[in-house]
């Protein structure tokens, strides 16, 4: 029996005593003077969860795992779980032992019965993998489980591949969230042609009528600096490049990875630092003629 004694200010009416007392088993709540009982059930304004041990308010072992869309079914199946031990802790037998085996396989097989279900787990396998591979939020993460399973609604995952299909919902879903990943390192990492992910990748912004924002090139320069070695001193000018180049207007239509490439060039050429374009486009991912042509663009219209 675990008793709780409050001093919350209310008076027994028996004995005028400020002293109640609850019980946290029986759900009683009376006083600790006289006895007298003030209500015979209260609500539980603790945690849901209980685990029946000493340390009960540690252990959130019976809460189960938050709902997902990443998840073929969301999180809200049920399953089987593989302790062999019955309610009471004690191990089962041999022979029930093996019949909960038997049933936790087809428990299982049933969770899976429909193609739409087997889609899922193959195509939310692959962006558990993806997830690692590109260090992603888990709000990207969900975004792109979104735009799978609407693509799936809408009949577009039929007669096309399933990576491929899954891997553009992850660059729209990068796009929307603002998180600078580009179209090769999503099909790198893969294994997908970049034409057959940007393919994809139109299709979803046709079929599903999806406004993507422009991408902001200062989100992709860090990024750019940071692979390429570039010091602090490099990223802070060029910063400042990029802020007045926006509010000259001239960073539309351009890519944003070649914008924030050529002002950190432009950046290492006014510091005097010695780095090349070819280092600078290798850890952008663009070309070396994208890059002579963003900076010769930026030098004229800033008049540097």
């Amino acid at each position: 029996m675990v008793l709780q004694t409050f001093n919350t200010g209310m008076r027994c009416a028996r004995c005028g005593k400020n002293s109640m007392v609850t019980d946290n088993t029986t759900g009683e709540r009376f006083c600790g003077g006289c006895g007298f009982v003030i209500a015979e059930r209260v609500d539980d304004s603790g945690p849901e969860w209980r685990s029946f041990s000493k340390d009960e308010y540690d252990d959130k072992s019976r809460t189960g795992s938050p709902t997902s869309l990443a998840m073929h079914d969301m999180g809200l199946a049920t399953i089987i779980g593989h302790a062999n031990k019955d309610v009471t802790g004690k191990p089962l037998s041999a022979s029930m032992k093996s019949t909960i085996e038997r049933l936790r396989t087809w428990d299982s097989r049933s969770q899976a019965h429909e193609s739409s279900d087997r889609n899922f787990r193959q195509a939310f396998s692959d962006l558990g993998r993806l997830k690692d591979k590109l260090a992603l939020s888990d709000a990207v993460i969900e975004k792109t489980a979104y735009i799978y399973r609407k693509a799936l609604d809408k009949g577009l995952v039929r007669g096309r591949s399933i990576p491929g299909l899954l891997a553009a919902a992850l660059y729209a879903a990068c796009r929307d969230s603002g998180t600078p990943r580009t179209l090769n390192d999503v099909s790198s990492e893969i294994n997908i042609k970049r034409k057959d992910v940007s393919r994809c990748y139109r299709l979803l912004l046709r079929e599903l009528d999806l406004k993507m924002p422009v991408v902001d090139p200062v989100k992709c320069m860090s990024r750019i600096a940071s692979e390429a070695g570039l010091t602090e001193k490099v990223k802070r000018r060029a910063l400042i490049i990029l802020n007045d180049a926006n509010k000259l207007e001239i960073t539309a239509g351009k890519d944003p990875m070649g914008l924030a490439a050529a002002a950190l060039y432009l950046s290492c050429v006014l510091n005097g630092e010695d780095t090349t374009q070819k280092v600078i486009a290798m850890a952008a991912g663009v070309t070396e003629v994208t890059i002579r042509n963003r900076y010769k663009g930026l030098k004229e219209s800033l008049n540097i």
